[in-house]
């Protein structure tokens, strides 16, 4: 049994918070082992709660539709959420309840190791670019400890907020050059801080 799949047994075991004691299924997160890229969103809602998977709603169906457009299928790249369990009525995740669920998100980082992690939303965001508005840091990349972060609206943003979909897009296609513009760094044995674009 690999190291992923064991930790996916221990969050279908989670009772850590009041979530995991209404939920239907654990939605621990889905990809690749040693994903290059690893996507990150707020939390499950409806469908992932009836599936035990991530993004398989509308916003994931969009979600699919994003990757295509940089040449990648879903199987390519790690699905995961800041919690693992769906807010009762689709709420936002309490501050509490993203603390506790942190141990498990960690966790998965420090398994699949990415390159890149491109954050879906403002909770997911807030991890990495503390302080920050997501209409401000949209489309923008920092390098630390060898991960590039990379902050983007949540695909569900489009669908309620047409005029949101154009942004979603261009930064969607920014992706595939920020990584090979970290390749480029990464074989001259550049400093890290030369990478940020924030």
């Amino acid at each position: 049994m690999s190291a992923l799949t064991e930790l996916y047994e221990q969050i279908e075991l989670c009772r850590d918070c009041e979530l995991g004691k209404h939920r239907n299924r654990a939605v621990p997160g889905e990809g690749p082992e040693k994903a290059t890229l690893l996507f990150i969103g707020e939390a499950p809602g409806w469908y992932e709660d009836q599936q035990g998977r991530p993004f398989v709603g509308p916003a994931g169906q969009y979600l699919e539709e994003l990757l295509a457009s940089i040449s990648l299928k879903r199987d390519q790249v790690y699905i995961a959420n800041v919690i693992k369990c769906r807010p009762p009525g689709n709420r936002d995740p309490l501050p509490a309840e993203i603390q506790t669920c942190s141990k498990w998100l960690n966790h998965q980082i420090d398994l699949i190791r990415p390159k890149m992690i491109v954050t879906l939303g403002r909770y997911s965001m807030a991890r990495y670019f503390p302080n920050q508005t997501i209409s401000k840091v949209h489309g923008k990349a920092k390098k630390q400890d060898n991960i590039i972060y990379y902050a983007m609206y949540h695909p569900a943003a489009a669908l309620h907020q047409g005029s949101l979909r154009k942004v979603i897009e261009a930064d969607m296609l920014t992706i595939p050059q920020i990584l090979a513009q970290a390749e480029k760094l990464n074989e001259a044995e550049a400093e890290p801080q030369q990478l940020s674009l924030f």
